[in-house]
């Protein structure tokens, strides 16, 4: 199943993330360019930086200009996770490319790539709530909460993975249409931002 091969890596990434915990690190990603456990490598070590530049930013003594400069990296961060997701989504499409859709077959609301993110956010998540709920200076009350927080994540991951796999599933056997649409992000583009072509005709 895609959703167990997505779960084992991205609890890797997380784990081999934290054995440095420094955002700005480079990965060495032990997987072979061009193969589907390389691009979730590279897919969850980018959300596992990212996840902790939103914890910077929002540092409540932050100088300005670091907070500005980390808000640039969360941009750029965005936009290599946005090229990532559709990379994955390029890898199903080239798997399905010989899939006849049936005539009653459907879209789905998102493709496998944008729900397989959701799951490598989730990985991120239940490591973090993981740790919250081994503190010991907390009250038992919010220990309670994040034990219980932790116990919903669980079960979404359960819930994600059987949706992710059942909608590959109905993609293989045509009931369910593999379709990439592209972000086209345009505040990143300086041919599509007011503000970055106008500043450059300036």
């Amino acid at each position: 199943m895609v959703s167990e091969q997505c779960n084992k890596l991205f609890n890797e990434v997380v784990k081999d993330y934290h054995i440095y915990n420094e955002i700005e690190r480079p990965p060495v990603n032990p997987y072979a360019a061009g193969d589907l456990s390389n691009l979730l490598y590279q897919k969850c070590w980018i959300d596992a930086a990212q996840w902790h530049m939103e914890d910077e930013v929002r540092h409540p003594d932050i100088d300005p200009v670091a907070a500005l400069r980390w808000k640039r990296l969360i941009d750029k961060s965005n936009q290599d996770r946005t090229d990532i997701v559709e990379r994955i989504d390029d890898y199903f499409a080239e798997q399905f490319k010989h899939v006849v859709p049936g005539p009653s077959a459907r879209y789905n609301t998102e493709s496998p790539a944008w729900a397989i993110d959701r799951l490598s956010i989730l990985a991120l998540k239940i490591y973090h709530m993981q740790e919250e709920t081994q503190r010991i200076d907390i009250d038992q009350d919010q220990l309670a909460a994040c034990n219980r927080k932790l116990t919903v994540l669980l079960q979404q991951r359960v819930d994600l993975s059987t949706a992710i796999d059942e909608l590959l599933e109905d993609i293989a056997s045509g009931e369910r249409r593999m379709h990439v649409y592209r972000q086209m992000k345009m505040y990143n583009d300086p041919l599509l931002n007011p503000v970055l072509y106008g500043n450059k005709q300036s």
